[in-house]
């Protein structure tokens, strides 16, 4: 199953949810506040093959990297 970012438009925290793709814009409680007041996020991806980025990549760091060269994004 996916994982969708949802955002609180009551706190302002994000929370990630490993749901169904037919539940994804089903309402939703907010785990650090309880509001019903959330919406899904878009969220970045990448994929590589062959040390290449095929698809996404946004241009920035990858997320196992904290802005330095790391072996997760071929030091980029």
């Amino acid at each position: 199953m996916p994982i969708y970012e949802y955002i609180c438009l009551d706190c302002k925290q994000k929370t990630e949810v490993i749901r169904s793709m037919k539940d994804a814009d089903a309402p939703i409680a907010c785990k650090h506040c309880h509001s019903e007041k959330t919406t899904r996020q878009m969220s970045r991806f990448a994929a590589h093959s062959g040390g290449q980025i095929v698809a996404g990549g946004g241009g920035g760091h990858c997320g196992s990297c904290s802005g330095g060269s790391c072996s997760g994004c071929g030091g980029h």
